[in-house]
């Protein structure tokens, strides 16, 4: 190795585009609305005694948060149920949303992705990072690359240093 060549950073100069999923991870704080915790014996909704819990809950707590609400139990739960939270919650929270949390993140990631203007990449070389701090779907990376493909030129996965080849397109051969 000859020590006066100066380094070279091949991946800066490979002209590889990484796109960072946890940049779409939604703002703002999560937390979860268990039906559960108001059923009569962790069973049975009574129209009457859910109706008075949910309005004497103390709203405030989910103030500027996404209150995801779900029933952890197998219970039949009517469709008005969900509305009747959304219309307490709402005034309150960023954003209410019937599921968990796996089912949240896919929708805001959805919709984030919905946004992008993809012909931005045609004919580029992609790499979709790989390692996050924060979760990202696989239905993210499902939806990227399936977006990214009619105009990517390749679409790795990984880190610009250890990729793993997802899409090539083909050459096209001179005439």
């Amino acid at each position: 190795m000859d020590i006066d060549k100066p380094l070279v950073n091949r991946v800066a100069n490979s002209g590889l585009i990484t796109i960072n999923l946890e940049e779409y991870y939604p703002e703002g704080e999560m937390v979860s609305f268990d039906l559960k915790d108001f059923l009569f014996m962790e069973m049975i909704l009574k129209e009457k005694d859910f109706r008075a819990a949910l309005k004497e809950h103390d709203w405030s707590v989910y103030a500027g948060k996404h209150l995801l609400v779900y029933c952890s139990v197998d219970a039949i739960i009517p469709m008005w149920a969900y509305m009747l939270v959304a219309s307490y919650a709402e005034p309150v929270t960023a954003s209410v949303f019937q599921g968990e949390k796996a089912s949240f993140l896919a929708v805001k990631y959805s919709e984030a992705l919905s946004t992008l203007d993809f012909s931005e990449y045609e004919g580029k070389r992609i790499v979709i990072k790989g390692c996050s701090d924060k979760p990202v779907p696989a239905s993210a990376y499902t939806e990227l690359t399936s977006r990214l493909r009619p105009y990517a030129k390749s679409i790795m996965y990984g880190e610009p240093c250890s990729t793993v080849p997802v899409f090539k397109r083909p050459r096209v051969p001179k005439k």
